[in-house]
């Protein structure tokens, strides 16, 4: 199977200034076509650490996906790096460059001469269109140490990158004659150690693959199969997606491109939902922002307003705010106070004694379920926590209430 490598270029993304998603992309793409990824790196704008990566890679991999590097300016240096290594001298291609200078006249401006590496080619390169962007990509087909490796050379914006990659780069490549098939299985509520407790036998075996991802929604669980064919990679996929589905199926939200907010929305069924929350600052409201059943919320600390919106004193003064009965009452207030045919409360403890605590309540007026998180942190993870914990109890819950 063809070994894959990416390496992310650019100072800037060295320093944590931009997050690199590009390179995020690349690999969940490599992966969908049966290319095997082994490594990733970031190397910031100089000539001789990206030539040195450069060099790495290709003692050890297939394919070489380079991102970012191939602007104007004298820091952008990916053509460079990939001519050094190979040993040959870029020249300016004179179809590229009539190209780049009819992209300038098109905005009424002249081409800067600086824009003219933007033009350079050498002689195992090809010149990839960007029709988004002034730069162009390269791809390179090329021998090191008498074996057949491809380069390719993206730009950096992933507006840019992704339309480069899907159009011009993919049906380049000799992609793999093998099928994959997965399924990604997403959890709330049950630790990443835990599944692997009870995955256990599943995770030690090699295909079909069972692989655990922490993430802010909980934990996720790929579930990967290759053969030779697509129905037979299928096959041999859904025993131990079966397997998996049933172990965790207490803990399970959705699967693959489905979002907890999505899933939420989907399960209301045409109801709205009104929304209480007491210390997460909001949070849960801009996870269900863009969600139409979505109806209205009420974001405060004050005792004496979420008195007025369903809390009793009795349990402010006795449990306090911050408990499965403060959840209970303001769920039932959200769905009563704002209008709505559910209330989703979410009450969070994120400094002092009680820091971490956090409790969530979903309620139709007839029937509450609760749920508790408490698990320390800062108080950007708290909140981000406990509305996560607020959607992930919706989700689990609504399927079974039927409207």
């Amino acid at each position: 199977m063809p070994i894959a490598e990416i390496i992310s270029v650019g100072t800037e993304l060295l320093f944590g200034e931009i997050v690199d998603s590009n390179a995020a992309f690349l690999a969940r793409e490599l992966g969908a076509r049966g290319l095997t990824l082994h490594h990733k790196s970031v190397v910031g704008d100089n000539l001789g650490r990206l030539q040195a990566a450069i060099e790495r890679a290709l003692d050890r991999a297939d394919l070489l996906l380079l991102g970012g590097g191939l602007g104007p300016t004298d820091d952008d240096l990916t053509r460079e790096a990939i001519a050094a290594t190979l040993n040959e001298t870029p020249q300016v291609d004179e179809a590229q460059l009539t190209h780049l200078r009819g992209l300038f006249e098109a905005r009424g401006r002249a081409m800067p001469d600086t824009n003219r590496k933007q033009a350079w080619l050498i002689p195992s390169a090809e010149a990839l269109p960007n029709p988004v962007g002034t730069a162009p990509g390269w791809f390179v087909r090329t021998t090191w140490n008498g074996q057949p490796k491809l380069i390719a050379a993206l730009p950096g914006p992933p507006r840019e990158m992704r339309r480069m990659w899907a159009e011009q780069v993919l049906p380049r490549l000799p992609l793999p004659t093998t099928a994959l098939e997965h399924v990604t299985v997403h959890t709330h509520g049950i630790g990443e150690s835990l599944i692997a407790e009870r995955l256990g036998h599943l995770t030690r075996q090699a295909n079909p693959s069972v692989a655990t991802y922490a993430r802010l929604t909980g934990v996720d669980v790929r579930v990967a199969a290759s053969a030779a064919t697509p129905d037979e990679a299928r096959a041999l996929l859904v025993p131990v997606l079966t397997e998996v589905r049933e172990v965790l199926r207490e803990w399970t939200w959705g699967e693959d491109d489905q979002t907890l907010a999505g899933t939420v929305q989907a399960a209301l069924a045409g109801r709205t939902l009104g929304v209480i929350e007491a210390g997460s600052a909001g949070m849960l409201c801009t996870l269900l922002a863009e969600q139409p059943g979505f109806l209205d919320a009420a974001v405060t600390q004050d005792h004496r307003r979420l008195i007025t919106l369903g809390l009793t004193p009795v349990t402010l003064q006795g449990e306090g705010l911050v408990s499965e009965a403060g959840a209970r009452e303001l769920a039932d207030g959200a769905r009563e106070h704002l209008g709505a045919d559910l209330g989703l409360a979410v009450v969070v403890c994120t400094s002092g004694e009680g820091a971490g605590r956090a409790h969530v309540a979903l309620s139709d007026g007839s029937q509450v379920a609760v749920a508790g998180v408490n698990w320390p942190g800062d108080p950007a993870q708290l909140r981000e926590r406990a509305a996560v914990a607020a959607l992930a109890l919706a989700a689990r819950t609504l399927p079974g209430w039927t409207p």
